[in-house]
This record gives structure tokens, C-alpha cells and sequence, in this order.
């Protein structure tokens, strides 16, 4: 074998460097091509799954608002007349106070008042009785320095239990009293029985700290009306800074108010007030504005809530623009948006009304993708004893 040809088998034996280069650098454009894909995948994987936990978050969270809303008013809402009332009440033990003053209302809508505050609160009071909740009528003048209320009947009344004073026309200056229920069985009068509903300070921890002294000057006349709240169930749901669903609890044990953490990913609550302003039982009205008399606010008939949650991926191009809430029609609405500070008005004939729900208060908020939540909610206890 002559020694070209052995020359010749050691080459095609082996790769020359030309090759070996071209190799390296079409496994690199493979590995660069796989590499984008996986990333993009996993992009659109983060997206997806933080979009769905957003989007659990506001079905939860407006599960919870519209089950609490439902029941609010149990045990106010049958004395129209109250409604509206201003309640105050200071609860007391051995070194610690809490005061308490609030409307007495099914709901109470406190719009968001500046554009790095925009969304709204809600207030939800109902009646927390085990039992049952029903109106008891005063029988005779309760002066301020009083320590009963003496009754028609104190049926389902028990020691301990939270009970609001009512007058037959409330004002700002004659509004009611929040009280518990406690005895001195040494006195008759002081004696829980079939028509007394003694509120004697004593030394235990209660609502009866600063009674009388809270009590309207001129006391309660046999016209008022006792609202059995047996235990207190008044929350408010807000969200906070950092974009969660929380509520702000007030119970009958005068412990001050504690605030739950509820659902993430939430940015924005708004609500709205529907009126049945001509009394045929059709909301005819959706608007913000606080009613000021017992017959404004007879004339809530529902509330309409928008949750607006969003995901928690931050995504590097704009992938949003200004939500919107699609009001269905058939009734007027007027709606301010505290953002801009600007007012949009439907009529009830309007093909359309469109709300924005700005949410230019978060950060590179136009990189995050949204999810709007909203529902009518009637108000049951209301709607019974219209």
C-alpha cells in the first residue's frame, strides 16, 4: 500500500477545525431558538396561572360582599323611620374605652375621595340575634337619666344583648343610642322582665359606659323604638394600600375594631346606590349620594358593586387600557370618578353607559392585566318590609 493512500484513510477518519466550528455554531442557534421558546412559554405559563389566581380572588370577593350585603338590615330595616339615624355608643372596662358611632343603615357607600385613593367603601349593618330580631315599642317617657326603657313587650330580649334607641323622628341632635342589656335584679324597674329592658351601668364591661350622658337631653318619648341587635355584625370592606380585600369588623365585645385580611390581587371597589325613587319597587336611579332622611334612605332598594382585580404579572409591554364598567340600562345613573375628579351621566333610555374605573393610582398600572367584577344586589330585609 503505497503511502497516499494511507494518507487518504487518516483524513476521512477524522473532522477538519471548518467543520467542527460548523457544528458549534449551529448547536448554539439551536440552543438560542429552544431557549426562546421555553422563555416565551413560560411567559405565557406565568401569565396564565397569575391571571387565574386574580381572577379566583375577585369571584371570592364578591361572593363575600354579596352574601354580607344580602343580609344587611335584618332587624333595622322594619322600622323605616329609623333609618339613617345617627348611633352613638362608648363601651367600658377596667382601663380601656372604645366609642362607636355610625348611621344606622342597611349599607353605606363611602366613595373614594382623592385620585391615589379612588376606591370606594362599603358598610354593611345587620342585626347578629341567634334567635330573631323584631322591633319593641317604648310605652312611656325615658328620661335621659333613666335606667330602663319600659316596653310593650321585651320578648327574645336577653341579658347582654347590644340594642339600639330609636326616636320616632330622628335629627342630628336627637339621634339614637347604642346600649346592652344589663340588670339589677335588687330594683323591679332594673329587672329584666316581660316590660322592662333595664341598661344599668354597673360594674360590668358593656355599651352603658357613658349612660346617660349619650342619651338625647330630652330622652326618648313613649313613641321610640327599641332595634334588637343581640350581637353587633357591622363591617366594612375596603381595599388597602398594597391591593387586598380587608375587612373592618365591629363586635359586641367592645374590643376596637380589627381588620381581616381578605382576597389579594383586588385594586378597586365601586359602588353604587339603586333607588326606587317613585315607589313601584323598579330601581329607577344608580348614583353615589348619601341619603340625608329616613325616606332617602327607604329608597335604597339594592346596591351595584364592581371588583376590579388584577394579576399579579407584571408584563414588559402595555397590555392595558382603562377599565370600564358596562351598567346595563334601564335606569339613570350618575357616577363620579374620584381619579379624574370627572362625572358620567346615563340616562335610563341611554343603549349604553360605560364607567371607567381608573386605576392610574398603581404603578405602571397599564403593564397588568385586569379582570371587572360587578353584580346587582338587592337588599332582601329591605325589599320585605318596603
Amino acid at each position: 500500500m503505497n503511502g497516499r493512500a494511507m494518507f487518504g484513510d487518516r483524513r476521512q477518519r477524522g473532522m477538519t477545525l471548518v467543520e467542527l466550528m460548523v457544528a458549534v455554531l449551529l448547536g448554539l442557534v439551536t440552543t438560542f431558538f429552544i431557549a426562546q421558546v421555553m422563555f416565551v412559554s413560560e411567559g405565557y405559563k406565568r401569565t396564565t396561572s397569575t391571571g387565574s389566581d386574580a381572577q379566583v380572588s375577585g369571584a371570592l370577593a364578591l361572593y363575600t360582599l354579596q352574601r354580607d350585603v344580602q343580609a344587611a338590615g335584618y332587624g333595622i330595616a322594619s322600622v323605616q323611620a329609623a333609618l339613617g339615624c345617627p348611633v352613638s355608643g362608648t363601651f367600658g372596662t377596667a382601663g380601656s374605652t372604645t366609642t362607636a358611632s355610625f348611621t344606622l343603615a342597611p349599607v353605606v357607600i363611602t366613595p373614594g375621595a382623592t385620585a391615589s385613593a379612588p376606591s370606594d367603601a362599603l358598610t354593611v349593618l345587620s342585626s347578629a340575634k341567634a334567635g330573631f330580631s323584631a322591633p319593641i315599642d317604648v310605652t312611656e317617657v325615658h328620661p335621659a337619666s333613666s335606667n330602663y326603657f319600659a316596653v310593650r313587650s321585651s320578648f327574645g330580649v336577653a341579658v347582654g344583648d347590644v340594642m339600639v334607641a330609636a326616636p320616632a323622628a330622628w335629627t342630628t341632635t336627637n339621634g339614637c343610642t347604642m346600649f346592652s342589656v344589663e340588670q339589677d335584679t335588687s330594683i323591679a324597674d332594673t329587672t329584666l322582665s316581660a316590660t322592662r329592658v333595664p341598661h344599668v351601668p354597673g360594674g360590668n364591661a358593656s355599651w352603658n359606659k357613658d349612660l346617660p350622658s349619650i342619651f338625647p337631653s330630652s330622652g326618648y318619648t313613649d313613641s321610640s323604638i327599641l332595634l334588637n341587635l343581640g350581637g353587633i355584625a357591622k363591617r366594612k370592606y375596603a381595599v388597602s394600600t398594597d391591593g387586598t380585600l380587608e375587612i373592618e369588623s365591629l363586635t359586641s365585645t367592645g374590643a376596637a375594631p380589627t381588620t381581616q385580611n381578605m382576597y389579594s390581587q383586588i385594586v378597586l371597589l365601586k359602588a353604587l346606590y339603586g333607588r326606587d325613587t317613585n315607589n313601584d319597587n323598579v330601581i329607577d336611579t344608580y348614583d353615589a349620594n348619601t341619603p340625608t332622611t329616613a325616606a332617602g334612605w327607604a329608597q335604597v332598594r339594592a346596591v351595584r358593586v364592581a371588583i376590579v382585580a388584577r394579576s399579579a404579572q407584571r408584563e414588559k409591554d402595555v397590555v392595558s387600557t382603562t377599565p370600564a364598567w358596562n351598567v346595563s340600562t334601564g335606569a339613570a345613573v350618575s357616577y363620579v370618578d374620584a381619579a379624574s375628579g370627572s362625572t358620567t351621566a346615563c340616562a335610563a333610555a341611554a343603549a349604553t353607559c360605560s364607567l371607567p374605573l381608573t386605576v392610574n393610582h398603581l404603578t405602571d398600572w397599564a403593564h397588568y392585566r385586569y379582570k371587572v367584577y360587578d353584580t346587582v344586589i338587592p337588599l332582601r330585609n329591605v325589599l320585605w318590609n318596603s
